[in-house]
């Protein structure tokens, strides 16, 4: 299994998933310009790592995976999806959504556009979510 999850993200780098992870840390970094995004600009860094190579990891809820409420899984992360919504969220869900479309075009590509719609889905929200192995939850 590891030998076709090393195959998959290998094209998957080459079919958006370089662009759309430099994408994510660009944000970070424009995120890090203020002491307010900080928290905004980690959760870039570790999202863009997944977009870059997505197979074999998923994201979860926190409160799911460790049964306990923190910050960003409740109101206050709320508040924080929808500002990061507002200012990153949408141009990435679009950029997302656009390599996605580029990737069904051909039933090979359809993996890929998979995986850039669920990466679409978490550019929206990604407060409270974090990043784990398959093999983890």
């Amino acid at each position: 299994m590891a030998i076709f999850r090393l195959i998959f993200n290998i094209a998957w780098f080459v079919l958006g998933g370089f662009v759309m992870g430099l994408a994510w840390w660009l944000a970070g970094i424009l995120c890090f310009i203020s002491i307010i995004g900080i928290p905004f600009g980690r959760a870039c860094f570790v999202i863009g790592e997944m977009a870059f190579w997505p197979f074999g990891q998923q994201t979860v809820n926190r409160r799911h995976l460790t049964g306990e409420h923190d910050l960003g899984t409740g109101t206050m992360g709320m508040v924080g999806n929808i500002i990061w919504f507002l200012f990153f969220g949408i141009w990435l869900a679009i950029g997302h959504l656009t390599h996605a479309l580029a990737c069904f075009i051909t039933i090979i590509g359809i993996p890929f556009g998979i995986q850039h719609l669920k990466l679409a889905l978490l550019s929206l929200t990604p407060i409270g979510q974090t990043v784990v192995p398959n093999e983890q939850y």
